[in-house]
């Protein structure tokens, strides 16, 4: 204990010596931890290789539940706790009350500001906890948390209930919105922006930034890719033309995105005056097109090597805005990602390597004839995200025990060959002695959001049809394994130490450093601890 406290009193003394004037992170959506190896040859020295060369990466980052997606892993790295706690269990989930699928940053009860597009009803009031950004306008009212990100739910959850701007894509014009959950019109320096830098001023074509060669892979016409619409195969160039004028779901796809998004950050720091008062301010930034194409695409695709590539080259900008803006000695930078991503499926297969598709639908299908035939009806609602949804009400009317039909259709689960493993909600919210596949879904569990059933396929394996040629291009995240839950965990900034981190490092980890930068309490359901080699070796 009395080492413990020594530790802390030499954090507090040193970080009350040296507070960073702005902490920007950077969350880099579906971005696999060995991206930094494979594609390490070709990042020159401005970008990433300023973080592994003068900062600290955390080699052995995962996340510790599941499921591992965007909107999940933003909350969790920002609240520094998992979706038991923050309530935030899927991009989606099934809603009992409504009996539909609601969205994680969904609001109808506000409106769009800076379009006339359904994009802006969105904010954070289904996130059940403080977030680091929130803890920090609660406790220094003066400092500044702006966010931002392609996506809503990247750019909302960061940023936390209390953000004095979280700005994200529309879909509609191209151009960047907000919600009036945070305000009543866009500041004007945003305004300025969207008339200057549209999407359509971004869009060109899309060719291999580096001569073919000096890819670590040169397979282009892969069959395990999706083309874009109104392309025939997926090779270089993409072309302006084929990517579409206008056709912004298309744009998304291409790293201009990330350029777009880039610039709308640099024009933050500059107009927002961040690193320029007497609190430390956070600047949040997620890239989402990575991940937009990492789903058409796959991780081993010649695409998503030329899309890191050139987000190496935004990196590198977005750090001489923060050298000339802020100073190099007044700011620290963390990136990760929300999660990392499978490889297609049918190139494990292809590859003599476990994987493939299974089509959970018709298991479900099938447990509730069996369901039917025994109790007279079938008694599944809807099968989302792994999880089994139980027609609630039907049961009570047919006198039958919930916990026992949950054990029931979770032993029936755990008897098909492709399947993991399966709980009941009985069981996880009993607790208990679990394994580690289980402790995960415990992790990313609440009573009122999740189903009454969660269950994992085995390792490569996706929820898919089992005979499209079609589906078989292309890829998901989603698991508890190590293709979904390793990440990078990088740190830049002044005094903060060199070198590498190998002991194991959780996502929830992140916040819980963050609290001694920023000189906060740790925010309300903080279940993550502090990495102490931030500051010692």
């Amino acid at each position: 204990m009395r080492s413990c406290f020594i530790f802390f009193c030499l954090i507090s003394l040193s970080l009350n010596a040296q507070n960073p004037k702005l902490v920007v992170g950077i969350v880099v959506d579906q971005m696999c931890y060995d991206y930094l190896e494979r594609f390490d040859g070709n990042f020159g020295t401005g970008g990433f290789q300023r973080f592994l060369q003068k900062g600290l990466n955390c080699r052995n980052a995962t996340y510790n539940y599941v499921p591992t997606y965007t909107g999940p892993g933003h909350a969790s790295i920002y609240t520094g706790t998992t979706p038991s706690n923050h309530g935030i269990v899927a991009n989606d989930w099934y809603d009992r009350k409504q009996k539909k699928s609601v969205n994680c940053v969904l609001d109808t009860a506000v409106k769009t500001i800076g379009s006339l597009s359904r994009f802006g009803m969105a904010s954070p009031r289904f996130l059940e906890t403080t977030t680091v950004s929130d803890q920090l306008k609660l406790t220094y009212p003066q400092a500044k948390v702006i966010s931002l990100s392609i996506k809503d739910r990247s750019a909302i959850l960061p940023g936390g209930h209390l953000s004095d701007g979280s700005y994200w894509f529309d879909f509609q014009t191209g151009t960047f919105i907000t919600s009036s959950y945070y305000q009543e019109s866009l500041p004007s320096w945003l305004q300025d922006f969207n008339t200057d830098h549209s999407a359509n001023t971004y869009l060109s074509d899309w060719d291999l930034l580096y001569p073919a060669e000096r890819y670590s892979r040169t397979l282009d016409n892969s069959p395990y890719e999706r083309s874009l619409s109104g392309k025939k195969t997926p090779v270089f160039p993409y072309t302006k033309e084929e990517i579409g004028t206008g056709n912004y779901s298309q744009f998304v796809v291409t790293p201009f995105a990330n350029t777009q998004l880039t610039d709308l950050a640099q024009c933050a720091i500059v107009s927002e005056h961040l690193g320029k008062r007497n609190a430390t301010d956070l600047l949040c930034i997620s890239y989402s097109s990575t991940d937009i194409a990492g789903h058409e695409f796959g991780p081993y695709s010649l695409e998503i090597e030329d899309m890191y590539l050139r987000l190496n080259l935004e990196l590198e900008r977005l750090f001489q805005t923060l050298d000339r803006e802020v100073g190099k000695k007044n700011y620290v930078v963390f990136l990760t990602a929300d999660h990392a991503v499978v490889p297609v499926p049918q190139q494990l297969v292809d590859a003599k390597l476990p994987g493939g598709y299974l089509n959970v639908d018709s298991i479900v299908a099938a447990l509730n004839q069996e369901w039917t035939v025994k109790y007279g009806e079938p008694l599944i609602s809807k099968c989302k995200n792994l999880n089994l949804y139980f027609k609630r009400d039907r049961v009570d009317a047919l006198g039958l025990s919930l916990n026992g039909l949950q054990e029931e259709a979770a032993k029936w689960m755990r008897s098909h060959p492709l399947v993991r493993t399966a709980v009941s909600a009985d069981q996880l919210q009993e607790g208990g002695a679990f394994g580690t596949w289980e402790n995960m879904l415990a992790r990313g569990y609440t009573k009122e959001r999740s189903g009454d059933v969660l269950f994992m396929l085995k390792p490569g394996l996706i929820s898919g049809s089992e005979d499209s040629d079609e589906a078989h291009r292309g890829t998901t995240h989603g698991t508890a394994y190590n293709y979904d839950t390793h990440v990078p965990l990088l740190w830049y900034g002044a005094r903060i130490q060199r070198g590498n981190v190998y002991r194991p490092i959780a996502i929830t980890d992140i916040a819980a450093s963050l609290v001694y930068f920023l000189e906060l309490q740790r925010p309300a359901s903080m279940t993550g601890e502090p990495i102490y080699e931030l500051w010692h070796k």
